[in-house]
């Protein structure tokens, strides 16, 4: 299993501020919540990987 596998699974992905200054990830899935804290110096790292793998996978 990897990066590359595909599910068939169904997830919300939902993103935004926290009131302690964090940006959190907060996904759902088949009745599972995993929410996911970063301080905004994480969350424009995370950004940039983002973006750099768009760019990648536009070229695939």
């Amino acid at each position: 299993m990897g990066i590359n596998t595909e599910r068939d699974i169904e997830a919300n992905l939902q993103i935004g501020p926290t009131d302690q200054g964090m940006v959190r990830l907060f996904i759902t899935a088949n009745g599972i919540e995993i929410p996911m804290d970063f301080d905004p110096d994480e969350a424009r790292e995370i950004a940039e990987e983002m973006l750099a793998a768009a760019k990648m996978a536009d070229r695939a």
